[in-house]
């Protein structure tokens, strides 16, 4: 009773509104106009509805549904049947085309047929307050928000055409169960776009938006199914639907086929999400911001940033990756088999060198969503992993240096600073190519000191190494023995300088387009140039060796090309194996989140073996 006199106040108000507008008119032309006082406090020059973006492998399938609010996908007018858009104008609002955004005697028939199915079957509202109400404003029932429906149903009549609307409309209300629109309505229930929906699956749809909660088709289907029934009869009793086929549609079975969010390869869609607020605020120009030692500045800009990153999410957009994703399930199996259930964990990164993609990251043995990515957060001391980088590669840069040159293998002291070689022997004269092959320490320290600490440091500056830092230029770095140390996808990317002496940072993200296909982000990296052609010559045949007759044999299989570098730190806490075949470099860590001694595996080199799993599947 209270809901119908609301209805019947709202029906008495509305004329007297209309009234009070048209005899002020002419003091309020004096004034400001009416229509220049509507658009600066209710400004509609455009409706912006949020919608489900998407991000895509490297073939085009969608690995990931990305929604922050409201699941939509914005369909055009023309794209939706004429029956559905019928169908809302017969029982929503049968004057649609002909008012101005309110119809009185639309208030006064929806009275008339709640009293009559003793129901809130139809509130009365056009569909231009409807839109209003899901564009703009709350679904509270109050008399505040019901002029206030009625002014912004009036700005929309004013600034869109009727089609527009009607397609607005279509594509803004709920359909309960989180679908907003009739596409995701669609695509959720019965898991096929709107356009090969039936008419009997384009009503039942069409009987949600009413009550959302009462016509949920998941919990009360019956309702939902006697409500579309009662649509179909009023589109008989318009004329609009003949009874034969009303007869037929009431009687067509209708089968839910619920669809599931797409949301896969967790390891590395979370990392894409990382990257696109790297990528936003590149190019936003919002990077020196958040580095900034101020730490209002920092927040502010992160703030900022967010905003950016959720209102491109917002508008629908597709986010293009490099996955190859045959080559991530394999990754992931590779990982899991050869370590096994345990607390051990595994992280691994797949970059194409000749084009800086990233193709699989694996974050962990069992990753889920969000959670800590071991392939790029978790920073790890490399052990002789950095010896191509820190002492053989700018040693050879600096000096010429012929790979069967001889380094002393001998034992070593420097202010009470005494690192063993691994076996603990002491080796003599060795070359060059023996001491990387077989990873000796004492050479390494003596080819980074002949080159001079900051000399082998600058080169490693090029490369990005967040939490590498001057408290690290010092003589155990040699070996792997940093502060922090580097990530995973570090370590790898590092490594593709070796492909041909260049370094690019490597790239999930390929492109990100908007619903036309416009691009509206994408990485415009510079290479630069690391290593000499002599230099990277050398170094990929002290890598080869590696593999031929070195650590890393179990890592051998026939290929145009094969080179890599173990490493493993102190008490066999972390194992490294980074290398590089014809197209691409792999990089594989093994430890536990809280360090720990490893020996129980050890001999059976599961980093190695990842390795060669991935790197033979990749070729």
């Amino acid at each position: 009773m209270r809901k119908c006199l609301g209805y019947i106040t709202i029906s008495l108000l509305v004329p007297v509104l209309i009234l009070f507008i048209f005899l002020s008119h002419q003091e309020w032309s004096l004034a400001q106009s009416p229509y220049h006082v509507l658009d600066e406090r209710i400004p509609i020059d455009s409706v912006e509805l949020s919608q489900t973006s998407y991000m895509k492998a490297a073939n085009g399938k969608v690995i990931s549904e990305i929604s922050t609010g409201e699941k939509r996908t914005y369909l055009k007018l023309e794209d939706i049947p004429l029956f559905l858009e019928n169908l809302f104008i017969v029982t929503e609002d049968q004057k649609f085309y002909d008012h101005a955004g309110v119809d009185l005697s639309g208030i006064s028939r929806a009275l008339l047929i709640n009293s009559q199915n003793k129901t809130i079957e139809q509130g009365g509202s056009t569909i231009t307050q409807q839109l209003a109400r899901n564009a703009y404003l709350s679904h509270d029932r109050t008399y505040n928000r019901k002029l206030s429906e009625i002014l912004y149903a009036y700005q929309l009549e004013r600034k869109k055409s009727k089609p527009e609307i009607m397609e607005l409309y279509l594509n803004a209300i709920y359909f309960s169960n989180g679908a907003y629109g009739i596409e995701a309505a669609s695509q959720y229930y019965f898991s096929k776009p709107t356009g090969e929906l039936s008419k009997a699956e384009l009503a039942f749809l069409a009987a949600i938006p009413n009550n959302p909660e009462n016509y949920n088709p998941l919990k009360h289907f019956d309702e939902t199914k006697k409500r579309q029934e009662r649509l179909l009869k009023q589109m008989v009793a318009e004329g609009d639907l003949e009874q034969t086929e009303y007869e037929k549609l009431i009687n067509t079975t209708i089968k839910l086929d619920l669809s599931t969010p797409v949301d896969l390869y967790p390891d590395y869609v979370t990392y894409v999400h990382q990257e696109l607020k790297n990528l936003v605020a590149s190019s936003e120009g919002l990077t020196k911001s958040l580095q900034s030692p101020d730490v209002d500045i920092r927040q502010q800009a992160e703030v900022e940033l967010n905003k950016k990153v959720e209102k491109l999410l917002n508008s629908g957009v597709t986010i293009h990756t490099a996955l190859d994703t045959k080559l991530q399930t394999q990754s992931k199996t590779a990982v899991q088999s050869k370590i096994g259930v345990n607390d051990i964990e595994g992280a691994l990164v797949v970059i194409q060198h000749h084009t800086h993609e990233l193709v699989s990251l694996i974050g962990g043995k069992d990753y889920k969503k969000n959670s800590f990515n071991r392939a790029y957060q978790s920073y790890r001391q490399p052990g002789s992993a950095i010896k191509p980088l820190l002492d053989y590669a700018p040693y050879i840069e600096e000096t010429g240096a012929d790979i069967n040159q001889l380094v002393s293998g001998a034992s070593y002291c420097s202010n009470s600073y005494c690192p063993k070689n691994y076996s603990g022997d002491s080796y003599g004269m060795v070359t060059l190519r023996t001491a990387f092959a077989q990873s000796y320490n004492t050479p390494a320290i003596r080819l980074f000191e002949k080159t001079g600490m900051e000399t082998s440091f600058k080169y490693l500056e090029a490369f990005d190494f967040k939490k590498v830092s001057k408290k690290d230029h010092h003589t155990s770095s040699a070996i792997g023995g940093f502060e922090y140390g580097m990530s995973p996808l570090e370590l790898t990317n590092a490594y593709t300088s070796f492909n041909d002496g260049n370094y690019q940072p490597a790239r999930a993200i390929i492109r990100v387009t908007d619903q036309k296909g416009e691009v509206l982000y994408k990485w415009n990296d510079n290479s630069k140039e690391i290593w000499n052609k002599s230099t990277v010559a050398k170094m990929r045949q002290l890598l080869h060796e590696t593999t031929l007759s070195g650590t890393a044999r179990k890592a051998y299989f026939p290929t145009d090309y094969i080179g890599g570098k173990t490493g493993t730190t102190n008490d066999v806490k972390d194992m490294w194996f980074v290398g590089l075949t014809a197209n691409y470099t792999t990089g594989v860590w093994i430890g536990k989140d809280k360090p720990s001694n490893l020996q129980s595996i050890y001999s059976h080199t599961p980093h190695v073996l990842i390795w060669k799993d991935i790197s033979q599947t990749a070729e």
